[in-house]
């Protein structure tokens, strides 16, 4: 079955190599006890065992001490007396009436071929293959060889396969995401409705977490990566980043409104855009020092080429694009956003007002 496997899963788009593991490949000795001769001779399966066991495969009975040094004390037949399938059947075993009987007429000795190693798993003897790939992300390539298996490879009875490996940990880390994410995201929401008490601003704020995926995934592309683990570490670290600055773009478009509202100059669409381009623009240089700070930050790890090299750059390249795009777009498209929701939530409503009236905040309602 595995090289079947071998030979199947070759013609699959993005293979590097694939190596089947041989069961079979070495001889071993192999006595077989003749019951009925040792219980002639008094003795037991355990008796001649520990012969075979102690004077031709050796026994540790003590520790030598070398200084810092342990080494143990191994004592076994002599080369000479043990080299040799004739020789081995010379052995002498003692029984209870202390006469000696060679080993020949207690056991058989014979050559067999078997594995070098037998591997096992679930109580289950294992085989494995060996799958290397290139240029392609590991779920949909596993995806890609289950169908091949699935069409090409007829299993008998009690056999199974399990794919094992980078794809096991990560339906690991899957199935936790799927339960964390969605988590998180909402306990997010929550806090940030808390924060500015209206579900429009918080839908506002969560915004930018798409914005931001736009960089990410864009970046992502240039570079050449596929989705991994690594990968999505970095977008929900992403994720935080964004949402924090959108937050702050809404507070600060919250401070240039309740401004013009008290000096009465909230009066029509154009003061209402004036406003909020005030509030945006005080928000460009702390937002532009955030962002470059965090983007500065992680272009050495892009540029790193030691061991775990390539996990820290999948983990940092969601982070710098999605920074840079979070950014421009914030900067634009919330306080767009922003203007068109306040405008046809209050200003549209009372055209006859001359300002908003003092105190009164639509966000809260």
């Amino acid at each position: 079955i595995g090289k079947h496997l071998e030979t199947v899963l070759k013609d699959v788009p993005g293979t590097r190599s694939v190596y089947a593991e041989r069961v079979s490949g070495g001889y071993f000795l192999d006595f077989d006890i003749k019951r009925e001769e040792i219980a002639r001779y008094g003795l037991n399966v355990t008796d001649v065992g520990r012969i075979i066991e102690s004077a031709i495969g050796g026994e540790n009975i003590d520790t030598t001490i070398e200084g810092r040094e342990r080494y143990p004390i191994n004592v076994r037949y002599l080369r000479e007396l043990r080299d040799t399938p004739e020789k081995l059947r010379r052995v002498l075993v003692e029984t209870p009436t202390k006469a000696q009987v060679p080993l020949a007429q207690l056991a058989t000795l014979r050559f067999v071929s078997g594995p070098p190693m037998i591997r096992d798993e679930d109580g289950m003897l294992a085989g494995y293959v060996y799958v290397d790939m290139t240029g392609r992300d590991v779920g949909s390539y596993v995806e890609d060889l289950k169908q091949v298996v699935d069409t090409k490879i007829d299993l008998p009875q009690g056999y199974r396969l399990a794919w094992s490996g980078q794809y096991e940990f990560m339906e690991r880390v899957r199935e936790r995401l799927v339960i964390f994410v969605p988590l998180t995201i909402s306990i997010i929401f929550i806090l940030f409705y808390f924060a500015f008490q209206s579900v429009a601003k918080t839908l506002m704020v969560m915004l930018g977490v798409p914005l931001s995926l736009v960089g990410a995934v864009w970046y992502m592309v240039w570079l050449d990566y596929n989705m991994s683990i690594a990968v999505w570490v970095g977008v929900i670290a992403l994720a935080g980043v964004a949402a924090e600055t959108s937050a702050v773009m809404v507070t600060y478009l919250d401070e240039a409104l309740k401004r013009r509202r008290k000096a009465n100059r909230l009066q029509s669409l154009e003061d209402l855009i004036e406003a909020v381009q005030q509030g945006a623009v005080g928000r460009i240089r702390p937002m532009a020092m955030a962002g470059l700070a965090n983007i500065l930050g992680l272009i050495p790890v892009m540029w790193a080429t030691g061991t775990g090299a390539d996990v820290m750059k999948r983990l940092a390249a969601p982070m710098v694009g999605g920074v840079a795009s979070a950014m421009l777009l914030t900067l634009f498209v919330i306080p767009a956003i922003y203007t068109i929701w306040f405008w046809h939530t209050d200003l549209k409503k009372a055209p006859h007002k001359t300002a908003i009236e003092p105190g009164r905040d639509p966000a809260t309602e």
